[in-house]
């Protein structure tokens, strides 16, 4: 059995080399030479980390989220800590997803997240993914004092992916962004308590 520490490295290329692969030429596209040749290991470095195509993308799917949720939660805590109102929070994410490049690793998770309606052992993996983003946003809702934010989780998360796939198929900018998720916000804490609570002036 190989050093856990020493082999990390060479999971985490594959990883990224299949998130890239998907990107750049969809699911389709992923082959272990193919693995091999764009993470610059040998082509039995793919199969010993990972013996099937169904972990390998499973994987890749949930190591893009971990490292999305942990952006965010960061987000999240600085808001919070900075004592972020809603407008500002909705500003912020704009900022956030207006910067956030679609590159090819970027655009990965939305063809994994098809590739799941297509095969059902995937969608664990996009279940699970969705439920981190779900506590994510319920994580920030409350933070602003919005109510019932658990019940929201989900919509605003919905709302959030429906426009990035709109900017991704348009190449619009994210300004729909911030405007969608202050309707939602304000909507949701109510007009008057919203103009009361959260006017930031």
């Amino acid at each position: 059995m190989s050093n856990p520490a020493r082999s990390a490295p060479t999971r985490q290329r594959i990883i990224t080399a299949v998130l890239h692969i998907i990107g750049k030429d969809g699911v389709a596209a992923v082959t272990n030479r193919r693995i091999a040749k764009e993470a610059g290991v040998s082509l039995g470095s793919v199969t010993y980390h990972f013996e099937t195509q169904h972990e390998l993308l499973r994987e890749s799917l949930l190591h893009f989220v971990r490292e999305e949720t942990r952006r965010f939660t960061e987000l999240a805590d600085q808001c919070q800590s900075d004592g972020v109102d809603i407008d500002g929070a909705a500003a912020l994410a704009g900022q956030v997803a207006g910067g956030t490049a679609f590159d090819s690793e970027h655009i990965a998770p939305f063809e994994l997240y098809v590739q799941a309606g297509r095969d059902e052992r995937l969608r664990e993996a996009a279940a699970e993914a969705f439920a981190a983003y779900d506590r994510l946003a319920a994580q920030i809702l409350t933070g602003l004092g919005v109510p019932d934010a658990e019940r929201l989780a989900a919509t605003t998360v919905a709302l959030v992916m429906g426009l990035q796939l709109r900017r991704l198929a348009t190449g619009d900018p994210a300004d729909d962004l911030v405007d969608a998720l202050l309707l939602l916000a304000r909507g949701a804490v109510g007009h008057d308590a919203g103009r009361a609570g959260f006017s930031g002036g």
